[in-house]
């Protein structure tokens, strides 16, 4: 029979504590499990692994017989002994009262094509104390356990980002409509309780949520809660001063350009940049960079005026 490694297939050390046990489970039965994985026989064998490891780890009593298994079968060996000459009698679970963990045994068996989900090796060592008693079948009490969470991208643009919107999902046939929060970002989740995988043994569902990725705008850069802009500015503007649209979220401002602004100042706009989430009455800040674009055609006129412009400063520069 051969030995399983718990800890290896959940990816976790011995020293795990209860919450990052839970926490690697839920993550691998996420990725591995059957309704994810329509038809994948060998996800259906690794959900089956990471059932079975998390049933004994998480579970003081088969955690400490199992650690003591452990460290015998490791003695053994570093001693030289065969796997096969390994005397897994004296570790046999004495027959007894059975409790499940993932549901009635018919929903076990049915999700596994109505074979048995733990291996030898679990029914050998643990057949008194959990699991299946025998190979005819399972008894005891079932414990309600929660159903599994769902996680669903959703795209959405910057605009949308910073008005709040709204998606409608289709799941069993029903229509649900989820509202995304003014001042989501890449990563928010929005979460729909209750409309995740169903509960097993009375338990409450799990909850579906969406993780929100706010697609690249053309015309704005997001940092955090602020918002970057390039201005274009005449020539004329910036040496004489006077007023240049910046163009926002909420509609364009007027900004006041000083005389001789320089190519690539920023100008910060308080409060025009995006709403905070769970704060939405509060919002960042927006940064307007000026890019002063030169008259790529001049008239005679426009001409003679800057050659006379630059003997004047060549003259004053003299002085």
């Amino acid at each position: 029979m051969e030995y399983k490694d718990y800890y290896k297939i959940l990816g976790v050390s011995q020293d795990a504590d209860e919450k990052e046990i839970k926490r690697a489970f839920r993550k691998l039965a996420r990725k591995h499990h059957p309704d994810v994985n329509p038809g994948d026989e060998a996800a259906e064998e690794r959900f089956k692994e990471i059932n079975e490891a998390y049933e004994v780890l998480s579970d003081p009593e088969k955690r400490a017989k199992y650690n003591q298994l452990g460290a015998d079968w490791q003695h053994w060996q570093q001693s030289g002994g065969r796997p096969g000459d390994f005397n897994w009698g004296q570790w046999a679970g004495a027959p007894g009262g059975v409790h499940v963990r993932y549901g009635t045994p018919e929903d076990l068996q049915d999700m596994f094509g109505g074979g048995n989900p733990f291996s030898d090796f679990f029914s050998q060592i643990f057949g008194g104390m959990g699991g299946r008693a025998a190979p005819g079948g399972f008894q005891g009490r079932v414990r309600p356990r929660r159903g599994q969470d769902y996680e669903q991208e959703v795209e959405i643009s910057l605009r949308e980002a910073y008005q709040g919107t709204r998606r409608t999902l289709q799941k069993d046939g029903r229509r649900l409509e989820v509202k995304i929060p003014p001042g989501a970002r890449t990563g928010t989740r929005v979460r729909m309780s209750g409309e995740g995988g169903p509960g097993e043994g009375g338990g409450d569902a799990g909850n579906l949520y969406l993780r929100v990725r706010v697609a690249p705008d053309p015309q704005f850069e997001r940092r955090e809660d602020d918002l970057h802009v390039t201005v274009p500015l005449d020539l004329y503007t910036a040496v004489l001063g006077g007023k240049a649209q910046v163009p926002t979220l909420s509609g364009p401002v007027t900004l006041t350009i000083p005389p001789g602004t320089q190519n690539g100042r920023v100008f910060r706009l308080r409060g025009k940049g995006m709403p905070r989430l769970r704060h939405p009455k509060q919002h960042g800040d927006m940064y307007a960079r000026v890019e002063v674009r030169l008259p790529e055609r001049l008239t005679p006129r426009q001409r003679e005026l800057f050659e006379e412009l630059r003997k004047i400063s060549g003259k004053e520069g003299r002085r």
